[in-house]
């Protein structure tokens, strides 16, 4: 068997690329496995739905964060619409898992990943080097976010994303009105459970039909939040009107369309995050004299 070349690093990018710091908010879904397998084959031949208990599994990832480099430093917001699943010719390799072993990093074949479906971004070097480096899917949109901070301290374990469309041109990120879709999700009194489920292996399939997978490490414990049938009612995804954002921008409609078929009414199944830990802290000033 001939070995495979790495893909190709290009200009001016590096890797790895280090964050500086992350907050991040993940939820996932158990869903029927046909619209998954369908739109599967149509984005990633070569990736098959994982199953849990017969389910597929659907996952929506925000991420802030921010990085340094040699001229200054740059912040990225980002949503993820992935589909959970593995090579095709893997099948055999993969433990049996349930979703809670999965979402606690039993699986430490790391076959399982992140199948890409939709990827909005509102850092236009951030969708260059997510396109070209690990064949995401990738354009722009915006967000209005609020999530725990320990500068407002009143803001406990809430989070909500909004996901609002935007466009690239020779000026950069143009934002425009109207929300593709939002997640909210309200923890406060639900007990997390620290889980070590990194790396996360990240799929994508290039031009040429070549998948190609890129793992995130991510170096502290995630907080997993497993939700029954009571806690699911937390967690709320909306969608933004389809035929009023079809009538401003397609692909932007694919985005809401794909969700509605993949996720649908269904319930939350299982919330992660993750919060970089302060690194310094300006304290409160006093009198000298």
């Amino acid at each position: 068997m001939t070995a495979l070349p790495l893909p190709p690093v290009p200009e001016p990018y590096h890797l790895p690329f280090h964050y500086g710091a992350l907050h991040n908010i993940g939820v996932d879904y158990l869903v029927s496995p046909g619209p998954c397998r369908d739109l599967l084959a149509k984005r990633h031949p070569g990736l098959a739905v994982a199953l849990f208990d017969g389910m597929a599994c659907v996952s929506l990832n925000y991420q802030l964060y921010f990085a340094q480099y040699p001229g200054g430093g740059g912040i990225t917001q980002e949503v993820e619409i992935n589909v959970i699943a593995h090579p095709q010719f893997a099948e055999d390799r993969l433990p049996e898992l349930n979703y809670g072993q999965y979402a606690r990093g039993y699986d430490q074949t790391k076959l399982l990943g992140i199948a890409r479906m939709h990827v909005l971004c509102d850092n236009p070097l951030a969708i260059d080097a997510g396109r070209r480096l690990y064949a995401e899917p990738k354009r722009a949109g915006w967000f209005d976010a609020v999530m725990p901070s320990l500068n407002a301290p009143s803001v406990r374990e809430r989070w909500s994303v909004s996901c609002r469309r935007a466009s690239l041109g020779p000026e950069g990120l143009s934002r425009h009105d109207g929300e593709l879709f939002a997640v909210e999700a309200d923890l406060v009194g639900l007990t997390p459970e620290g889980v070590d489920n990194t790396p996360i292996t990240g799929y994508g399939t290039d031009e040429e039909g070549r998948l190609l997978a890129g793992p995130l490490n991510v170096h502290q414990q995630y907080r997993f939040y497993a939700l029954d049938d009571r806690s699911a009612a937390r967690v709320r995804l909306s969608l933004g009107e389809r035929s009023e954002v079809a009538a401003e921008d397609g692909e932007a409609e694919e985005v809401v369309g794909d969700l509605d078929r993949l996720v649908g009414n269904a319930p939350a199944a299982g919330v992660w995050t993750y919060q970089s830990p302060p690194v310094a802290a300006h304290h409160r000033p006093y009198y000298v004299r």
